[in-house]
């Protein structure tokens, strides 16, 4: 198999029929041995239908169908999973992604050994106060968090050498960020090729404002997890031990000094009347929480099974 094409969807049975005869004509074009994988996302309109009957013409179509909507990162999880191509290609089934990029995303994975190709809207179609403005400044964000010199993390159109998607597990609200956890798991040669946007010309986009909200959030969290993902007792043991043993010699200090004092006979406070008490007592109390938080996680880690977090209806094709 020399190509997998996953294309996860939400209520697109406008533009799918379009779609796989746009594809399909590249890859015989091109005399490449390929499947398409569509993956419907609890879609309520006709797309599993639209899906079936593409399968029945053309036994390159396969098609996942979940039980409900569980989100991009979860469906491209499900399509990663039995994708059988040396080179696996995402795309978006909104016709907004070229298909004509193929063979040349093909090649930089094959020919010039690129682990993981992304996409560059370098010319985009959307709303200028609504996506183009707030993407410029999430892309800039991850570049500056991640390290990897992307332009557009959120393209759908990306290739991928087989293996690197079969060591990256993409769950949550990942799908952005799979070129920094293919990073992460030691894939090094990432690069980028500006591709063809084209306008939507069907039905509205599925994604609102909240999207970039959802993204900062979540490459917080990805840049906590590539430095402590594996090992979170080196960050919450450290502020924890630190944190305690803040409190613990400020407490020391209050009662020494409380105790001299009175040894003195020098008129002093009570000490719950000392508000470093309250300092105190408070550090050693989140101390001992953040420790036991990275033990916890210690714990998780060790005993986590990789269970999925979605349900497959039915398969076609498979």
């Amino acid at each position: 198999m020399d190509i997998s094409v996953v294309i996860p969807l939400l209520n697109e049975e406008e533009s799918l029929q379009e779609l796989h005869d746009w594809i399909a004509k590249v890859m015989q074009s091109n005399r490449y041995l390929y499947e398409i994988i569509f993956i419907d996302d609890g879609s309520s309109d006709t797309s599993w239908n639209v899906i079936e009957k593409l399968s029945e013409e053309n036994k390159s179509v396969k098609g996942i169908r979940f039980q409900k909507n569980y989100g991009k990162s979860q469906a491209l999880d499900a399509g990663f999973e039995l994708a059988k191509g040396d080179v696996v290609i995402t795309m978006d089934a909104d016709l907004q992604d070229n298909p004509d990029e193929i063979p040349e995303l093909y090649d930089l994975i094959i020919k010039d050994d690129f682990d993981l190709i992304s996409g560059w809207k370098k010319k985009r179609y959307d709303n200028v106060i609504t996506k183009n403005i707030p993407s410029k400044l999430f892309n800039a964000a991850a570049r500056k968090t991640s390290g990897l010199k992307l332009h557009d993390f959120n393209c759908g159109l990306k290739a991928y050498k087989n293996e690197v998607i079969k060591t990256v597990k993409v769950s949550g609200e990942m799908h952005r960020y799979i070129p920094v956890l293919a990073k992460n798991e030691g894939f090094t040669k990432i690069g980028e090729k500006v591709v063809q946007h084209q306008a939507r010309k069907y039905g509205v986009t599925k994604f609102g404002m909240d999207r970039f909200v959802n993204g900062f959030l979540d490459l917080i969290t990805i840049s906590f997890l590539s430095k402590f993902g594996k090992r979170p007792m080196h960050f919450f043991g450290l502020w924890g031990t630190f944190m305690f043993l803040f409190g613990t010699t400020s407490a020391f200090y209050i009662g020494v000094y409380k105790l001299y004092k009175v040894y003195n006979g020098i008129k002093t406070i009570l000490v719950t009347d000392n508000p470093w008490f309250y300092i105190a007592l408070t550090s050693m109390i989140l101390g001992t929480l953040l420790f036991l938080a990275g033990f916890i996680g210690e714990l998780i880690i060790k005993t986590k099974s990789n269970e999925k977090h979605y349900s497959i209806k039915e398969k076609l094709n498979f």
